[in-house]
């Protein structure tokens, strides 16, 4: 693992977060949530039955950094710091509602009094710091900005397996040990972590071919104005880089995805990275002359398997279990715009695509694509593919390819960027630019999944409120390409060269 001795910027909340985390570690493991959320999903419930009652499944707090607009350049990175700490917060809370589940079956107001209610006063004054800071550089925060400080119990029904356990499992009727005091239940999947469950999977063979479009730009460009492409091939982590950090959300922060991410290109990347560390640092990348970084968040097979991180925050302490899986194949491709030629990215442009809020957030800004090797023609963005026998899983992200031609960077990570519209341009004041398209290729034992439960599943890491939903995948990348390779870039894409 990829690690760094710099002096690191902890969010307070993440300290507690520690604290409590290790309280749930014990005997066969973590007991983060004994329980499986299957709200926002469709389709069939293949053998099982649901409890009659709905139960607080997770947290859903307003996402205050995407509300984020007109933040003072000076001011960013104590904003980020701040929103940072939210997250902290959330995970606090979260592990909280895991933990306690006699408790809230013994009193309806359990939740809300001890949990969401205080939940909301720590995250006003996180908001409050917020305006200040804005307001203190030159900007003019907004005021409504605390209204997104209250949360709330986002319920789903639990999954059973039909055997006749009463009620949801969490009352402690036949439960015999599972909930707060320790122990596992049978829809924990064996493995102590909230999510994926069974509804979380698809057959591949059961997604409608030709069923998505070029919503968030999922289908690639380049079908008519620039129709060139580059490939850069820098590896699949063969340097075994992980870490929990996200240089572009959390700058400056330990811990700030609450994940571990797959890095691959730039050698010097965590929280604490500079535009010149990462334009000194060393590459994976076969073509030298790119030294940008592109990372993701893991993939695991929750086999039981204690990884080098089982016990610490951003894994096995926020329920980020079981073996990592790098993947077969990692291509990254760069292709142009159907209306036009492409310009230059500029240097140090920060792009993430993809949402790992989208469980709470909402599907606004999704943007991934499962599917299988063999049936590409069938994607999928809110469930895991089951793929047959000799396939493999693929995962893909197109990142958004059009420019302001001003920002490398804005308050909520996105403004500076759009998507292409229907007819392949850009929106008014954006500029096209080379699209990044990342397709990984996994070999994975294909997961059972009998009488509503799955066994041995594979999940994204991520958020531990986000359950480990297929829909909160997400991709980022920082453009660190000299600039004699940007230009072959550029000029492969806009003659309609293939370029590598």
């Amino acid at each position: 693992m990829g690690r760094n001795t710099r002096k690191r910027r902890t969010p307070l909340a993440t300290k507690v977060v520690a604290g409590a985390a290790a309280l749930a570690v014990g005997g066969g493991g973590l007991v983060w949530a004994n329980f499986h959320a299957s709200a926002h999903e469709e389709g069939p419930a293949h053998h099982r039955t649901r409890s009659a009652a709905a139960q607080v499944a997770t947290i859903d707090c307003p996402d205050v950094g995407q509300q984020l607009s007109g933040v003072p350049d000076r001011a960013r990175g104590e904003v980020d710091g701040e929103l940072a700490t939210m997250d902290s917060q959330i995970t606090e809370a979260y592990q909280r509602l895991a933990t306690t589940r006699r408790a809230q079956a013994g009193d309806p107001q359990f939740v809300q009094n001890t949990i969401l209610g205080p939940l909301k006063d720590r995250r006003k004054a996180i908001i409050d710091r917020i305006q200040l800071e804005i307001d203190r550089a030159g900007g003019r925060a907004d005021d409504n900005l605390d209204q997104l400080a209250g949360c709330q119990g986002r319920p789903a029904q639990q999954p059973q397996n039909g055997d006749g356990q009463d009620g949801g499992g969490q009352n402690g009727d036949g439960q015999d040990g599972g909930g707060q005091d320790g122990g596992q239940n049978q829809d924990d999947n064996g493995n102590g972590a909230a999510g994926p469950v069974a509804d979380d999977f698809i057959d591949i063979n059961d997604v409608e071919p030709n069923s998505r479009d070029s919503e968030n730009g999922l289908a690639a460009n380049g079908d008519g104005g620039s129709t060139g492409t580059f490939t850069t091939d820098c590896g699949v982590n063969e340097n075994n880089l992980f870490n929990s950090d996200n240089l572009i959300a959390a700058p400056g922060v330990d811990n700030g995805a609450h994940h571990v991410h797959d890095y691959v290109g730039n050698q010097d990347n965590d929280a604490f990275s500079s535009d010149e560390d990462l334009a000194n640092a060393d590459t994976s990348c076969r073509n030298q002359g790119d030294k940008s970084t592109y990372y993701w968040p893991v993939l695991r097979l929750q086999d039981g398997t204690e990884e080098f991180d089982a016990n610490e925050l951003g894994g096995g302490a926020e329920g980020n279990v079981g073996r990592i899986l790098k993947p077969a194949q990692a291509e990254l491709k760069f292709v142009g715009n159907q209306q036009g030629d492409v310009v230059a990215m500029p240097k140090f442009l920060r792009i993430i695509t993809g949402d790992a809020k989208s469980f709470t957030n909402g599907d606004a800004n999704a943007n991934s694509s499962w599917s299988c090797t063999g049936f590409e023609d069938r994607q999928v963005t809110d469930k895991y593919p089951l793929c047959p026998e000799g396939s493999q899983v693929v995962r893909t992200s197109n990142f958004q390819s059009c420019w302001d031609g001003q920002n490398i960077d804005s308050a909520n990570h996105r403004d500076h960027m759009a998507f292409v519209q229907e007819d392949g341009g850009c929106p008014n004041g954006f500029q096209a630019i080379p699209q990044l398209q990342v397709r990984l290729v996994y070999d994975i034992p294909t997961p059972t999944v009998e009488n509503g439960q799955v066994r041995n599943p594979y999940a994204v890491d991520s958020f531990p409120e986000q359950l480990h939903k297929p829909i909160t995948d997400h991709n980022d990348f920082i453009n660190v390409m000299d600039e004699d390779l940007m230009n072959e870039v550029v000029d492969c894409i806009n003659s309609g060269e293939d370029c590598q």
